[in-house]
């Protein structure tokens, strides 16, 4: 298995960051030309990983449904650091923390309008680690 770290800044605001040229580079180096599946992860307790259009609405929708059933207010028992931290870490939850991607020949396996993204509410930790890992098939 090949692995790699990835980081990314997020910023001090809830985001849908696009990752998919990074997992995509990755995956043809590491696949050299073959086939297996590309898992992506991120190791944090607040973020997750979403396969989804973007730059088409779909981002900013997630993020309004996110805020409509995870709201930035004091309801949470998880509570420290700035208002409605709880919420962050429940949202891996409902976005896996993980995604397992077929690569064909070298090639990420994506459909036309997929983008793989980084799925951050977590304002207090703008700076975000994703390991790629590539398993040969």
């Amino acid at each position: 298995m090949r692995s790699e770290l990835i980081r990314v800044t997020t910023g001090g605001h809830d985001t849908v960051h696009d990752i998919t040229a990074q997992c995509a580079d990755f995956a043809a180096r590491a696949a050299a030309g073959g086939s297996g599946l590309l898992h992506v992860f991120v190791p944090h307790a607040t973020a997750g990983v979403a396969v989804i259009e973007l730059g088409a609405g779909s981002d900013d929708d997630l993020l309004s449904a996110l805020g409509e059933l995870l709201p930035a207010d004091d309801r949470w028992r998880h509570s420290h650091g700035s208002r409605g931290h709880g919420r962050s870490h429940v949202m891996p939850a409902l976005v896996a923390p993980y995604a397992t991607l077929p690569v064909v020949d070298g090639h990420l396996a994506l459909g036309t309008w997929q983008s793989v993204a980084l799925v951050d509410l977590n304002v207090d930790n703008p700076e975000r680690t994703v390991r790629l890992s590539f398993l040969t098939g």
